[in-house]
């Protein structure tokens, strides 16, 4: 079996119960998590997470991730202890700021996300530890709550909260307080220079050092013994992800007149069709530089790369076939 981390991604382009026959499928294959995702207002996180948990025994199942914003810090910390009952130990919260315009569309204003980040954790963290927890935040205002256990295990639990981060200043946030970062996808792999000086900074403050954080990387990932459906595969989601979600694009470097150009042919939520009369505006090259895309030595090469700069651990998001993609990976990709 491999010694080289690596762990799936599933989104919404695989029906749930497949999705749960993929968790087992990897677990099998020595990865080391799974990870769902929750965006868009496509599927709940929570959910699969527990079909996952459920229905395998070792595998690491995490929040790929959710958003600090629509759930009260009471429900949240008590969702994960109910995962942690389900799965001891194998539960990971990976939590980010959400993104605009979703979270304006639909009611939230997002502001002083830094702040409302730090006391997410600080609270969250303390009632996993079972603390009677009184807090008076900006964002979160608690008096005399804690977890009521009434099945299972009082003790604390250790659930490691992961921070989801992009911009600068969260990634330095994700150094100081997370137990690791989820680094993004759709990014070209020397974003993660500037991100790991920015968790540097982040760790030091704290008096940690870079080694101390986690780094685990979503990384879209499409293999096919043909290279152009490979890219093909590819280039459909970068089409939609970077006309909706404006802060992976400008991450990604993509030029504004592209996203501009795209962001005028789809609507929201985007069609097919809409997509498919996008995708020519995705160049080649630029689903090669963002995502690991090709054949299977292909794709092992780009996945070196994102581990080269700094990913400890990639999350691969199959595109095409998942089991083929989890075949591939399951006897590592370092040379």
């Amino acid at each position: 079996m491999s010694q080289d981390r690596v762990a799936l991604y599933l989104q919404d382009a695989h029906d749930l119960r497949e999705g749960m026959k993929l968790a087992r499928y990897a677990e099998e294959k020595g990865f080391e998590a799974v990870w769902q995702a929750e965006s868009r207002l496509v599927r709940d996180a929570i959910v699969p997470m527990s079909a996952f948990a459920a229905v395998t025994d070792r595998i690491k199942v995490g929040s790929g991730v959710i958003n600090n914003w629509t759930r009260n810090i009471g429900l949240l910390a008590a969702t994960f202890l109910t995962l942690d009952d389900l799965a001891p130990n194998r539960i990971i919260c990976g939590i980010g700021a959400w993104w605009d315009p979703l979270a304006a569309n639909v009611g939230i204003q997002r502001r002083q996300p830094l702040v409302a980040m730090r006391e997410t954790i600080e609270v969250m963290r303390r009632l996993l530890n079972m603390e009677n927890v009184t807090f008076q935040g900006e964002f979160h205002r608690v008096k005399g709550i804690e977890l009521d256990v009434v099945h299972g295990r009082r003790e604390p639990r250790r659930v490691p909260i992961m921070i989801g981060a992009t911009g600068m200043k969260m990634m330095e946030l994700a150094g100081e307080i997370g137990d690791g970062v989820v680094l993004n996808y759709c990014v070209p792999p020397e974003y993660n220079n500037q991100a790991l000086a920015s968790l540097k900074i982040g760790a030091e403050r704290a008096g940690r050092s870079l080694k101390d954080i986690d780094r685990p990387q979503l990384v879209v990932c499409s293999v096919h013994t043909n290279k152009a459906k490979a890219l093909d595969g590819a280039r459909a989601l970068l089409t939609q992800y970077l006309a909706q979600q404006p802060h992976i694009a400008k991450a990604s470097e993509v030029s504004p007149e592209i996203v501009k150009k795209i962001q005028s042919i789809l609507g929201w939520p985007a069609t097919k069709a809409q997509i498919e009369e996008a995708m020519p505006l995705v160049p080649d090259e630029l689903v090669q530089r963002i995502t690991a895309s090709g054949t299977p030595e292909e794709v092992k090469a780009k996945v070196r790369e994102y581990a080269t700069h700094g990913c400890t651990c990639p999350i691969l998001y199959p595109l095409g076939d998942p089991y083929l993609m989890i075949d591939v990976f399951s006897d590592g990709y370092r040379e």
